[in-house]
């Protein structure tokens, strides 16, 4: 078993009904901890945490639109019930679409993109780092993107909210420190979390230094390294996970949206 010190442990995983959550709430399972799988969508919620007690493991499904203080705090106070307390939490919950052009985009379909994205980090952090203060410390894993320092085309919003994430994770582990809290943020790279076609995927891998597409068990073994004690001395970095994707003078395929599909000047 990998990361022993985890069996035992209480994960919140948000946006855990499929994808990288998904991957990542298994995977603690599968190490020994209990697992709070919220998802906005109960029924994928449910069906992730029956799979990992099927497979031995515990879990409870607990959904929630992060983006709600109140349905939040369900969360936890279903957490403290079920299991006490909490020790690492997983910001994973996000939007990616709608993609919008700049010239497209509202004032509606920003702050939904924020809320999710951005706001819902600071929701679920600011419940759970109470939690982990008050017994001696915990872990919060926030979850960036290529975005926060790069950008993607009609991607604005998210960008946006994936920088606002990183900026949030140096402050809360400053502000949280003292408490022996630590926070850090996960940066995936390319990752496939929607079953492309192999076509689809040697395209998207071709640029990428590590010869292929990520997949979201490659998140799994960095979440449980910054959950664990091999991490104790590390607050307020992010971590990146993408094939070495950002460490090259060439840009990898990532751009979903092409600028021929772009509004015309005559129709703005």
């Amino acid at each position: 078993m990998t990361h022993p010190d985890l069996a035992g442990k209480v994960v919140v995983v948000t946006g855990a009904g499929k994808g990288i959550g998904q991957a990542i709430a298994e995977r603690f399972g599968s190490v020994g901890s209990s697992v709070v799988v919220n998802d906005v969508d109960a029924a994928t919620a449910g069906a992730v945490a029956a799979g990992i007690n099927d497979e031995g493991g515990t879990a409870i499904a607990a959904a929630a639109d992060v983006s709600d203080g109140e349905q939040v705090q369900g969360v936890f106070d279903a957490t403290i019930e079920a299991f006490g307390t909490v020790d690492v939490l997983v910001n994973n919950a996000g939007l990616v679409s709608p993609m919008l052009h700049f010239f497209d985009a509202d004032e509606a379909w920003w702050r939904r993109i924020i809320d999710v994205n951005l706001t819902g980090h600071f929701l679920c952090g600011h419940v759970a780092a109470r939690i982990m203060a008050k017994k001696g410390g915990g872990s919060i894993i926030n979850m960036s993107s290529g975005g926060a320092t790069r950008a993607h085309r009609s991607f604005t919003a998210y960008d946006a909210s994936k920088g606002g994430i990183e900026a949030l994770t140096r402050a809360m582990a400053l502000d949280l420190g003292p408490y022996n809290v630590r926070v850090n943020a996960l940066m995936p790279g390319s990752i496939d979390t929607a079953g492309m076609d192999t076509e689809a995927r040697a395209y998207r891998g071709v640029n990428i230094p590590a010869g292929r597409i990520g997949d979201p068990y490659d998140m799994t073994g960095p979440a449980l390294f910054l959950a664990s004690e091999d991490s104790s001395y590390v607050t307020g970095d992010v971590l990146k996970v993408d094939g070495g994707m950002l460490a090259q003078q060439r840009s990898a395929t990532v751009d979903i949206v092409h600028p021929d599909t772009f509004p015309a000047v005559e129709d703005l």
